[in-house]
């Protein structure tokens, strides 16, 4: 596929973007946040920030993976290594294909915490403050921190196969 100069910047500087965006995003509350929360004596205090948090930066790591896919995609379709889906020819096309997996594993991390991590989390509080039993809400939170630990690992096992594809080319 003939994609034009200004496209192509256009869909990098858009990528890169994403990228900080969303790997900025789970890094500030890996790194910052969530140490920073442990430092508060009130547990409640702790569970309503980061729960904001994880509100806040949802939507923006939803839009930086859809940006992610369409901008990756026309990325791959334009290099010059790319020999068709799925065609293993190449160190660059293993790279990729490795970095695209571990890329829909995030999403699927993404996807738990969006449709069932969150939901598990905001139920209980919900519970709780009514009064009813509830699940252990600190077990929700140490799972919730945990998978976002994770996609930042994941993530930077992704710009690993990144920096592996770019100097395969």
């Amino acid at each position: 596929m003939i994609v034009p100069p200004w496209a192509l910047t256009v869909s990098y500087w858009l990528h890169m973007l994403a990228t900080v965006a969303w790997l900025g995003g789970l890094a500030a509350v890996s790194l910052i946040l969530i140490p920073a929360l442990d430092k508060l004596a009130d547990p409640q205090a702790r569970l309503d920030i980061l729960h904001r948090a994880q509100k806040r930066l949802d939507p923006l790591g939803w839009f930086s993976l859809l940006l992610l896919t369409g901008t990756g995609l026309v990325q791959m379709s334009a290099s010059p290594a790319y020999d068709g889906f799925l065609s293993i020819t190449n160190r660059w096309a293993l790279a990729i294909l490795l970095k695209h997996i571990v890329f829909l594993g995030m999403m699927g991390v993404s996807v738990f915490i969006t449709w069932k991590a969150m939901p598990d989390l905001e139920r209980a509080i919900l519970r709780q403050s009514l009064g009813k039993a509830a699940q252990d809400i600190p077990q929700l939170m140490r799972r919730n921190v945990a998978l976002i630990r994770l996609n930042l690992f994941l993530g930077a096992i992704v710009l690993i196969f990144t920096a592996l594809a770019r100097v395969s080319i």
